[in-house]
């Protein structure tokens, strides 16, 4: 075998045995845990995004949803055209960069594209996102659920039966055209309706659609509220967050909170401590948050 073909067959297979690269039967995991540190929240996420930017993402957003947490919004290139290629490609438009501090370390971490494409039903390949977040802040393990799910598994997930697919997805307020639409979720994230507010806003190129990930604030519904009780193991999953809201046409939808949730913790039990019991009320709750948030009536639509 010629060297340079061995050194990409090398590379290939390593990437899949991280579970960031795409085969049909490969277990891939929601998140990827990029570094390890100690030292001040506020440093450590100036120079994250500082290497970000200088890997080609572009920020479109940050907020820390709780003191322990700051979460960077990114998207490129790669990503918006990826998002434009299917109907709701829009919910893969970014990846989620979190610095979170656990004890008295600070964790790095990542969305795993591949992942996030498989579960948003996204007909693009994103191993290159894979790569890029990986070259500008580094890789120490892949985590989520014990033992990952395929992408086949992840293209038809629900967490069980009777249970929402990604296509199950909650229409939360219709206007007059997409320009109306986008303006009354400006307007209501603004006033923070619903005690929702914006994080970032991704506009998709060349279709009509756009993506709002938002702050939530009200109990059952809140950021902190559900992941102080289900973001218990010890590297966190803090990229679970923000939750998203896409205008599509002169429509606004999001996706219902029995799938939100358990595509990025899938292996999260039903009932007892930290479990889907313990945030029973989550699901109508963040869809009243979200309609209200996209300046909808919870009369008509909760």
């Amino acid at each position: 075998m010629k060297p340079i073909i061995r050194l990409f067959s090398t590379v290939f297979l390593f990437v899949l045995a991280l579970g960031l690269a795409r085969a049909d039967d490969v277990k891939l995991m929601p998140f990827v845990l990029a570094s390890t540190a100690s030292g001040d929240m506020a440093s450590t996420v100036e120079q994250v995004k500082q290497k970000l930017t200088a890997n080609g993402f572009e920020i479109a957003g940050t907020y820390s949803p709780y003191p322990s947490a700051t979460i960077i919004v990114v998207t490129n290139d790669t990503l918006k055209q990826a998002a434009a290629k299917t109907d709701f490609g829009a919910f893969g438009a970014a990846e989620r960069v979190t610095v979170t501090k656990s004890d008295n370390e600070l964790q790095v971490a990542y969305t795993n594209p591949v992942y996030m494409a498989a579960a948003y039903q996204m007909k693009a390949d994103l191993s290159s996102v894979a790569a890029s977040l990986r070259a500008a802040l580094g890789y120490q393990k892949a985590y989520g659920p014990e033992e990952g799910l395929t992408a086949d598994d992840l293209e038809d997930y629900h967490y069980k039966w009777l249970m929402p697919y990604f296509t199950d997805r909650l229409k939360l307020a219709s206007y007059g055209s997409y320009q109306d639409a986008v303006q009354h979720v400006e307007k209501a994230l603004a006033k923070k309706e619903g005690g929702v507010s914006k994080v970032y806003r991704i506009d998709i190129p060349g279709k009509k659609s756009t993506v709002f990930g938002v702050h939530m604030t009200e109990a059952c519904s809140g950021d902190q509220y559900i992941m102080s009780r289900i973001d218990f193991k010890p590297v966190k999953s803090t990229g679970h967050l923000p939750y998203e809201m896409v205008v599509k046409g002169s429509a606004v939808y999001a996706l219902p909170a029995e799938f939100r949730i358990a595509i990025n913790f899938p292996d999260l039990s039903m009932m007892g401590s930290n479990s889907f019991a313990s945030i029973m009320c989550a699901p109508n709750a963040i869809q009243k948050a979200l309609t209200e948030g996209a300046g909808g009536s919870p009369s008509t639509n909760y």
